[in-house]
């Protein structure tokens, strides 16, 4: 996001900081905390007690005889009002659930009360404008899994899809929303990652998991319309709850194993003949207890994964085959099956401390430590181009929530360390990428072998603390509950985007052979008197109103509001480097300087007019209209909870990734170039940037960064006036409640927009992009060595979701329970949701909107849980889907160009069928051991029907040349696992 003006801080953030030392505590932005709501006897002295932990809430119940206990962790809960209102209800995560305390008749015993286990009846919450569903205890304990990981369990939400790559590395998404959207709050404090996408340590690049899952008690999934107390998001929000120790002493242990010998063999390794050498080893340990009965708790627990994934490597793309046929022979004997090597250690501790009846003090602990090797090998990177990568996230959390009769304030400080460092581990070596020239300036990779692109090297991360205050009044006027807060965050942001190291070299490949003579190479070089890796001290300050207001039995309205501001140095004190402008003055026509240049066209998408990216330190402004509506409503038709209509529309800020910003400062300085050669299919003028091919290029380590004689390589420049991320929401529902089963329906539209793009900034000298259907990038500025790209605004998705479900939860009298959920997609988008870069446009308004490869039009999820006899538990989980739309760039037949003098432009299709289809199921055998406690045997088995679930497209093109649909590659990558069995044991005492 952008920053907040230099007089903020002693303005509105010194106000805010007094009001958080003045007051006696604050509600996190993003609790994970319940609410209960109702009708008592007028005037009474409602007492909500915690069966497990003894924590004990009291309010008074107003003269019309409602009530509001906010600020409860979600648990099992006694409950009364005065004798014969005492009932037991289990409250779930970050909800509002509605109690009606009535008096019964009481019936007395003499005899002594006997100690039994509490199990309270669950309170689902129905009078909401969100669009969310809950994942129990019940539920990550039983359902089939493909990794410890919990947010896999979201999987089963309408509208979310997690995602096990053809590596094991994971990620989730909302809607079809890039995962940058998404955040997760564990406790209440946001994970998100500020340097690089999503969640932080989950952004697709790791199998690891963001948390322990023996540490998650339950979780709630929110899609859409989320309250103004939800922040930097703009897709789904994901808010979950941390297990405590109890009054018991408590714990558990467990271990899980697979093998190449317990699955099947993947298409690649069909097709080879051969099997990949896998395992997966993941165990870990829970305990938990009292300290002080009712008072002091803890809980500790360790997780461990140590895993060897399979890999197929394969070419990129659709290569012919007497092309593929020409690459040389060591770099056709990598392709085939891989593996790459995986270990995370996951810690996570915490104390809870009941210091009265209003004051609690949470203190908690998360450390994350994991390596890979052998990231980014399959499909058009061998296992020698890849690289190792290093993973860290902790995050550490103090909490001081005060309790009083009308009002609720929680204290909240945190501090997070969390760091991305992956590095190339080949680097004696010239690495070497195979292309295919499909056009001028559109050459496809078929395959990089034998050492990685420097810009693989990386060093990102983030390190600071927040504090938060928010105070919550649960009964104003009988009818509101209004919540108001404010959060300020200092987070160091560390970026270096490459590592200097042995260059790449790039080739053609015909069916007549391979090139002799590289047409680019790429390497990178640190430029004398600048620092190649950047930390800004950025700040962040949000605050929000939310008004729950209970209109009357059947209408609830949900009106909120909130403000974000961001203050990052790299970006608002920026200042153009002096080479750089004295580059953009220089002549090169008659009165007519290379900056003016750009500006010569008379296509307001073709000109540029330099001055709107030229930085003087004090000319970049913070966003300031930043305000988020978040308005919703439930009404409850017969006002008894059983069918219940809501919506909402709502606004959401996200971020704009320092990942993106600090290119701005970092490209230029290590000098990251790709240098062109100027070969016969790939001629250039000769010039800073465009050589004549030398050997000792490749044979000498000094002849290529001797070519740049201390000049830069790329320079990247972004707008002035850079605008946040946003997306507009809209959704419309019902919920029904039909015998044992909940369902609810919806429908919900979201237009993100403002979505971050580099595109190339030079210019040929008429100021045309496009001349005999090339782009000018042999036109840099004078003296640069590598291209001018620019940074804006522009990228945009557009979805409409309809969704549906159906819940019959788990109970101990039934037995069984089970879920359905079913989404129906249908989105555009104006870029791949995984590309933040345009070479083939001068501007991302000339690229078409085209289907998004963000979401599937139709998918269906289904789980089923039974508790059978002799200490038996079955599960299942069903999961169908359609294809994955494919987006790429086509380009006509030479010579023919389109209107914009393109020879390419962005495709997207849909092959329709399946595109993902897995049965799972899962049956434990628990025993008894009596004082002991017990122990399970646990079999999983995924993919029962060992559906291959490719990824990888074969492209096939119209009579004109463009891309007009595809096939699934038959002995490419999959997603998730092929048929696989996974054994546990676990003890619990």
């Amino acid at each position: 996001m952008k920053n907040f003006p230099r007089s903020m801080p002693r303005s509105i953030l010194g106000a805010a900081i007094a009001s958080i030392l003045a007051a006696p505590g604050v509600v996190w932005a993003q609790s994970a905390d319940a609410t209960l709501r109702g009708s008592a006897p007028a005037e009474a002295e409602v007492t909500a007690r915690n069966v497990a932990t003894g924590l004990t809430r009291r309010t008074k119940a107003n003269a019309a005889g409602s009530y509001t206990l906010a600020g409860l962790p979600p648990g099992t809960y006694r409950v009364e009002a005065g004798p014969g209102t005492e009932t037991v209800v289990t409250l779930s995560v970050a909800s509002t659930a509605t109690l009606n305390l009535a008096p019964t008749e009481v019936a007395t015993s003499e005899e002594p009360m006997q100690e039994v286990t509490v199990q309270g009846r669950r309170l689902n919450e129905v009078r909401t404008s969100e669009v969310g569903t809950t994942v129990s205890q019940q539920q990550i304990e039983t359902t089939p899994q493909m990794t410890r990981n919990f947010l896999e369990f979201a999987d089963a939400v309408p509208g979310m899809v997690f995602q096990v790559d053809a590596s094991g590395r994971t990620k989730i998404r909302g809607g079809a929303q890039n995962e940058n959207g998404v955040n997760l709050y564990i406790d209440g404090v946001g994970q998100k990652g500020y340097v690089r996408s999503g969640v932080s340590g989950q952004a697709g690049d790791t199998q690891g998991n963001p948390f322990p899952q023996l540490a998650i008690g339950e979780y709630k999934v929110i899609t859409s319309n989320y309250k103004a107390e939800y922040d930097q998001i703009s897709s789904a929000a994901i808010t979950a709850l941390t297990r405590s120790g109890t009054n018991t002493f408590e714990g558990e242990a467990f271990g899980t194993y697979t093998a190449d010998n317990f699955r099947a063999r993947t298409p690649g390794e069909l097709d080879s003949d051969t099997k990949s050498e896998s395992e997966s080893k993941e165990y870990g340990v829970a305990f938990g207890g009292p300290i002080i009965q009712d008072k002091l708790h803890f809980f500790v627990t360790y997780e461990a994964k140590r895993y060897v994934t399979p890999k197929t490597v394969t070419v990129d793309g659709s290569p012919p085959a007497d092309v593929v046929a020409q690459l040389p022979a060591s770099a056709l004997a990598q392709l085939g099956p891989a593996s790459i090597a995986f270990d995370e250690d996951l810690y996570f501790a915490k104390l809870d401390w009941a210091i009265s009846d209003m004051d609690t003090l949470t203190l908690s602990a998360k450390i994350r430590k994991e390596t890979s090797q052998g990231d980014q090998t399959g499909t058009g990177v061998a296992q020698s181009a890849a690289v190792e990568t290093d993973n860290s996230d902790d995050r550490y959390e103090l909490s001081w929530q005060r309790t009083a009769e009308r009002w609720l304030n929680e204290v909240q400080f945190t501090y997070e360390d969390a760091f991305y460092v992956p590095s190339i581990t080949n680097s004696g070596s010239n690495g070497a990428v195979y292309t295919l020239q499909v056009a001028p300036g559109n050459d496809p990779r078929i395959l990089a072998v034998d050492g990685a692109d420097p810009r693989a090297g990386q060093n990102k991360g983030q390190k600071g603390w927040s504090i938060a205050d928010v105070i919550t009044f649960p009964d104003v006027a009988g009818k509101h509950t209004i919540k108001a807060g404010v959060k300020y965050k200092v987070v160091d942001l560390t970026a270096a985007d490459s590592i200097p190291g042995n260059p790449v070299f790039y080739y053609d490949v015909t069916a007549a052979g391979v090139a002799t003579i590289p047409y680019k190479a790429v390497f990178a070089l640190p430029l004398a008197g600048f620092n190649s890796q950047v930390t800004s001290e950025d700040k962040q300050l949000g605050v929000f109103v939310q008004d729950d207001w209970t209109v009357n039995d059947k209408l609830t309205l949900n009106l909120g509001i909130r403000w974000d501001i961001e203050k990052n140095p790299s970006y608002l004190d920026f200042e153009t480097p002096q080479f750089f402008l004295d580059m953009l003055n220089t002549e090169v026509a008659p009165g007519l300087t290379y900056g003016e240049s750009l500006g010569l066209s008379t296509d307001p998408n073709v000109a540029i007019d330099i001055n709107d990216y030229i930085s003087t330190g004090n000319n970049r402004k913070e966003q300031t209209d930043t305000f988020q509506p978040r308005l919703g409503f439930s009404y409850d038709l017969g006002a008894d909870q059983e069918h219940v209509i809501f919506g909402g529309v709502g606004r959401a800020y996200d971020r704009t990734l320092y990942d993106y910003l600090q290119l701005e400062q970092t490209k230029f300085t290590l000098a990251t170039t790709e240098l062109r050669f100027n070969t016969t299919d790939h001629p250039c003028t000769l010039s800073a940037s465009c050589r004549t091919w030398d050997p000792n290029f490749a044979n000498d380590p000094n002849a290529l960064p001797a070519l740049l004689s201390g000049t830069a390589g790329e320079v990247n420049l972004i707008n002035n006036d850079l605008k946040v991320p946003y997306s507009d929401q809209l959704s419309l529902g019902m919920r029904n409640r039909l015998g044992d089963w909940n369902t609810s329906a919806s429908v919900s539209r979201i237009h993100s927009k403002d979505g971050f793009v580099f595109t190339l900034g030079n210019r040929y000298p008429n100021g045309d992009f496009w001349q005999n259907r090339s782009q000018p990038w042999g036109n840099s500025p004078p003296g640069l060595a590598g291209p001018l790209l620019i940074g804006n605004n522009g990228i945009e998705t557009k979805s409409t979701q309809v969704m549906l479900s159906a819940e019959k939860p788990f109970s101990e009298d039934s037995r069984w329970g089970a879920t359905f959920a079913y989404t129906f997609t249908d989105a555009e988008q104006n870029r791949d949701i995984n590309e933040h870069y345009i070479f083939d446009a001068a501007s991302i308004n000339n690229f078409p909107w085209i289907v998004s490869n963000a979401a599937a039009k139709h998918r269906f999820v289904a789980t089923g849980s039974y508790s059978g006899p002799w200490g038996l538990t079955f599960a299942s989980k069903f999961t169908w889907s359609s294809p994955l739309p494919k987006n790429d760039i086509g380009c006509l037949t030479p010579p023919a160009t389109f209107p914009t003098g393109a020879g390419c432009t962005a495709v997207g299709y849909d092959i329709g069928g399946t595109g993902y289809k897995s049965l799972d199921l899962q049956v434990t055998k628990n025993f008894e051991l009596g004082d002991m406690g017990s122990m399970y045997l646990r079999l999983d088995g995924i993919n029962l029907t060992n559906a291959h679930n490719l990824v990888d497209y074969i492209n096939e093109n119209g009579p004109d040349g463009v891309i007009s649909g595809g096939r699934y590659n038959p002995n490419g990558n999959i997603t998730g696992l092929p048929r696989t069995l996974r054994a546990s044991f676990g003890i619990k005492f």
